[in-house]
């Protein structure tokens, strides 16, 4: 009997030894287990345990450098600016004029002319920088058999600024050098704003090629700074030039100028030149009606080679065109020389304003982007009429007679401060004129224009774009009165019959 109900038991398992109860325990114990060894590795990355307040708050306040503060720092100013002037003592005292007009010794401005040697004309003046005699360069090699060895002097002219700046109390605010040559003319307002758009703490080399492809092409290249135009360095750069520029030039004696030194030296220092085209060195002859009247959207930041090209304004000295520009530049240094174009539809004439310098009025429809194109005022350096050797688009002053320009130059400008409104007056420059059988008025009528136009010291920090410009009814024989504005969003420059 004991055998038969052996048989015919089945096995126990091990469930039936433990009640549910226990089972229950189990579970429990197994899920704590699981849950605390997640819990400890989640905050294993922890170094200490913060209350919950204190962990997001850790996470959410951003990471603030050590000495950075809560205040922003300054905008680039002039008085951040220090500027080395290269000049030589036979021409600086018919140079120094130039100098004059744009020096600010009220603005905080600071910088030196650096000359090779002391002369009669060396006098302190408050209208000018302060002299500094260049430092000995007769041990440096120069073998480029047709030049000056005064390229040397001038090239260690950044190097000297840093060394004249060392350990100064104004050292401390100086965040960019600025080089130019004593014929170079600065917009010191505009260069400021091309200054700002960069980090002076970083490595910056900045400036422009020349105009004359021949120049960038065969005796220089387009990826240098051209020194009459004028180039501006950050000073940590300047800092490390200074350190390593005399041998460097040991390195390239058989180069030519002092700029082609400098450019040689940053491809050492694997720093690029960066473009803006506000410096000009205006490596041509002739007048700048051409190229000033068609300025590129940019602010224009410098003028070289006056005592090679025509005043500015015909029939006056250069130095007296040169303070008649800086009358419109006080008033609007933004838009100083920026285009406007617009039609007369009356008379079917092209008008392009080149605010503060020119107006020009041609008969005739002529698109935007022929007007866009500089006309052959000038010959390039090389004294070639190929226009080829120019680094830009040209195209002639005129294609048949009737098409010839009028040409009206500032006279006068007047600004309201209370209003911000400027009023700029042309006068027509007087030269003869083929006669033109075309049915279109003569625009020679015209004698004099008026501009209206509220001054915009804000228009480089948007897009680039040009202004508009809109004729004004008058009753005046032979005046024409436009205002100049900033175009609206969906406002276009076209010729319309309507």
């Amino acid at each position: 009997m004991a055998e038969s109900i052996q048989k015919d038991q089945k096995p126990v398992s091990f469930d039936k030894y433990i009640s549910s109860s226990s089972r229950c325990s189990f579970i429990a114990i197994v899920i704590f287990l699981i849950f605390l060894s997640h819990f400890l590795y989640s905050f294993s990355f922890i170094p200490f345990i913060q209350s919950p307040s204190k962990i997001s708050n850790s996470l959410l306040v951003p990471v603030v450098q050590v000495g950075s503060g809560n205040t922003p720092e300054e905008k680039t100013e002039l008085k951040h600016v220090v500027f080395g002037i290269a000049a030589s003592s036979k021409l600086w005292k018919h140079r120094r004029e130039y100098v004059k007009t744009w020096w600010k010794p009220d603005g905080g401005m600071k910088g030196a002319v650096w000359l090779e040697k002391t002369t009669v004309n060396d006098t302190v003046s408050s209208t000018l920088p302060e002299i500094r005699i260049s430092s000995d360069t007769s041990r440096f090699k120069y073998r480029y058999r047709r030049g000056h060895r005064s390229a040397i002097r001038i090239t260690r002219i950044v190097s000297e600024t840093v060394r004249m700046l060392n350990g100064t109390e104004s050292e401390r605010n100086v965040r960019w050098i600025v080089m130019g040559d004593d014929d170079t003319v600065f917009f010191t307002e505009n260069l400021v704003r091309v200054l700002r758009k960069y980090d002076h703490k970083q490595f910056y080399y900045i400036g422009a090629p020349s105009e004359s492809h021949l120049q960038n092409l065969n005796q220089f290249s387009y990826g240098m700074a051209y020194g009459g135009g004028g180039f501006a360095i950050s000073y940590p750069l300047a800092k490390a030039l200074e350190k390593m520029q005399d041998r460097c030039i040991e390195r390239y004696s058989g180069l030519y100028g002092s700029d082609d030194r400098i450019h040689a030296c940053m491809a050492e220092l694997g720093v690029p030149l960066t473009r803006e085209v506000g410096f000009h060195q205006f490596d041509v002859y002739g007048s700048l009606l051409g190229l000033l009247s068609v300025h590129p959207q940019a602010p224009i930041v410098s003028i070289h080679h006056l005592d090679v090209v025509k005043p500015i304004f015909p029939r006056m000295d250069r130095v007296k065109a040169v303070k008649r520009l800086m009358i419109s530049a006080k008033l609007d240094s933004a838009s100083l020389v920026q285009q406007s174009i617009c039609y007369d539809t009356t008379h079917k004439w092209t008008v392009s304003i080149s605010w503060g310098y020119t107006v020009q009025i041609i008969r005739t429809y002529m698109p935007a982007r022929m007007m866009e194109v500089p006309t052959r005022t000038f010959i390039e350096w090389h004294k070639r009429r190929d226009f080829t050797n120019v680094a830009f688009n040209t195209r002639p002053i005129t294609y048949t007679g009737c098409q010839r320009p009028r040409v009206f130059y500032m006279s006068r400008a007047l600004g309201d401060s209370s209003s911000g409104t400027t009023i700029t007056e042309y006068l027509r420059h007087k030269e003869d004129n083929p006669k033109c059988e075309w049915g279109i008025p003569d625009p020679s009528d015209i004698n004099r224009i008026f501009v209206y136009k509220k001054s915009n010291p804000n228009r480089w920090n948007k897009a680039p774009r040009r202004d508009c410009c809109r004729l004004l009814p008058t009753t005046k024989t032979g005046t024409m009165m436009i205002k100049v504005t900033a175009c609206e969003n969906d406002e276009i420059v076209a010729y319309s019959n309507k």
